[in-house]
């Protein structure tokens, strides 16, 4: 649920700075949209980061 705080935020502020013809606060509802938009893309690259490095045995140095 957090995750999609930032884009209903930002499509609230913009339908309101329509109906009241506020270009700020449009503006600022389309910066928290895009803030919303590069928050998923950095966690799913993170997720794909995790899934190809794997859990593993969580020991990978070489042994003595």
């Amino acid at each position: 649920m957090g995750e999609h705080i930032d884009e209903a935020k930002g499509r609230t502020k913009e339908a309101a700075g329509d109906l009241t013809d506020d270009e700020k606060l449009k503006r600022e509802g389309k910066i928290d949209r895009a803030v919303s938009s590069v928050k998923d893309k950095v966690d799913d690259a993170a997720d794909k980061v995790k899934d190809k490095v794997g859990t593993g045995s969580g020991d990978d140095s070489p042994r003595d």
